[in-house]
């Protein structure tokens, strides 16, 4: 009984660790059926100092990426949606938009998860994704660091806000690993179609306290 009681318990724990930043998944998830979006940019110096063993594919040596697209996420006001349908990525639109995740497993996942909820078709749902990842102005602190740097959530804000007029202050959520210590990844709210937009209450809770420490290390490229 002991053996049994602690095998659910680590089932449990890692569960628990596996919730992304964004909100518990709600499911199921009804296509088209969501309020807005949130495009997720990871910060990949982060991942992959923590997964690079891994993640070959997108942490081997030279790779030198800096932000790369996570995905783009339809969220409600509270929660997510997930898994919305069974349609496949097919391996024609994946070759179409080679080069859009820094790693091929992406592709699949992304879509199963998050695409399926869009109520769109593989093609124009990576067609949003892409259009909305490269019309975002990163700006040039952040672009290919050779050095780590320190910042706060207020000042990383006032970056993107000055190189990107469209958004506000609440379109933006940055989140934090290890309690806080380092820049992981931001999340930009946008409207179903495709405008910028504001974040929900719980996005910009969740954010604040992820990243709750008075400043942030941002690891530079490698």
């Amino acid at each position: 009984m002991q053996i049994k009681n602690l095998v659910v318990a680590s089932s449990l724990l890692i569960t628990t660790l596996a919730i992304p930043n964004s909100a518990v998944a709600q499911k199921p998830g009804i296509p088209g059926k969501f309020d807005f979006y949130v495009l997720t940019l990871s910060w990949s110096p982060d991942h992959c100092a923590r997964n690079g063993n891994r993640d070959p594919q997108q942490c081997s040596p030279g790779r030198k990426y800096g932000f790369v697209l996570h995905g783009l996420w339809p969220q409600y006001q509270k929660g997510y949606p997930a898994n919305c349908s069974t349609e496949k990525l097919p391996s024609l639109v994946k070759e179409k938009f080679r080069g859009l995740f820094p790693s091929e497993k992406l592709y699949n996942h992304e879509w199963e998860k998050h695409g399926t909820c869009s109520g769109q078709k593989p093609n124009e749902y990576l067609a949003l994704s892409r259009e909305l990842k490269y019309s975002l102005v990163i700006p040039t602190a952040y672009k290919s660091p050779e050095k780590p740097f320190r910042t706060t959530v207020k000042n990383l804000k006032i970056a993107f806000l000055s190189a990107n007029k469209k958004f506000t202050a609440n379109s933006i959520a940055p989140y934090c690993s290890d309690s806080g210590r380092f820049l992981q990844e931001v999340f930009f709210c946008y409207s179903k179609d495709g405008k910028a937009g504001i974040c929900s209450e719980e996005i910009l809770r969740r954010s604040q306290k992820s990243c709750g420490q008075d400043s942030f290390l941002v690891r530079n490229v490698r």
